[in-house]
């Protein structure tokens, strides 16, 4: 599949200083497996740091718009944005799904429409852009296309169970969470993994999924029906 990026910057009205850091942002590693005599890098080290650019860039439009809400609330609201239906939700506005690098195993098994390769792309892009030029043009990407959509119950589609769990664990019982990938399994191209959570070092849910972010929401929502019955 050949890929334009000229197009997408064209549309995004933002153009790369560093081209390649872009292309990066959208190449998966399948894609790096399947072409080892080319000098390509993927983009998990670029979803690593676009997931803490975004949160910060999220919590610092949600605090400057939101003065009289309290820091639960503003926690919350956070937590439904940049979790993974809502970064889905953005990366398909964009057609991100055209622009990805994919290996010929992982694009066979339908990993151009998979929700979690989106929601890393969409944060490697992020990455990228901060890398190339900064946290003010973050910004203004995001006031251009994520910042507008930020309404009162536009995202209580999006359940993040890893903040509902903490939520509960401080205000209830007081203790610590720990979440354990316990195990992997599949091919690199379709990969599964397991995640436990535990709470005062015991064992609360299990949750499995094709990221570790997956598997550990799902441990969370065990663990928080596991709660509720023991409530009753």
């Amino acid at each position: 599949m050949s890929v334009n990026f000229e197009n997408f910057q064209q549309t995004i009205g933002t153009e790369f200083n560093n081209e390649r850091l872009l292309k990066q942002a959208f190449t998966h590693s399948s894609y790096v497996n399947e072409h080892r005599h080319l000098d390509l890098e993927d983009n998990e080290r670029l979803e690593f740091l676009g997931d803490a650019v975004l949160e910060l860039a999220v919590s610092q439009y949600l605090y400057r718009k939101n003065p009289d809400m309290a820091e639960g609330d503003l926690t919350k609201l956070r937590a439904s944005i940049v979790c993974e239906p809502s970064l889905v939700h953005f990366a398909e506005k964009l057609n991100f799904n055209e622009l990805v690098l994919l290996g010929k195993g992982e694009e066979m098994t339908g990993g151009r429409t998979r929700p979690a390769l989106l929601a890393d792309a969409f944060e490697a892009f992020i990455g990228a852009l901060y890398l190339d030029q900064g946290f003010d043009t973050v910004l203004t990407f995001l006031g251009r296309y994520i910042f507008p959509t930020i309404k009162p119950g536009a995202f209580s589609h999006a359940t993040d169970y890893k903040s509902l769990l903490q939520e509960v664990v401080q205000q209830d019982l007081d203790g610590q969470i720990e979440y354990e990938i316990v195990d992997e399994k599949g091919p690199a191209h379709n990969r599964e993994f397991i995640a436990n959570v535990f709470i005062h070092d015991e064992k609360y849910g299990d949750g499995s999924g094709r990221t570790k972010k997956e598997a550990e929401q799902n441990a969370a929502k065990e663990a928080l029906e596991k709660l509720d019955k023991e409530s009753k």
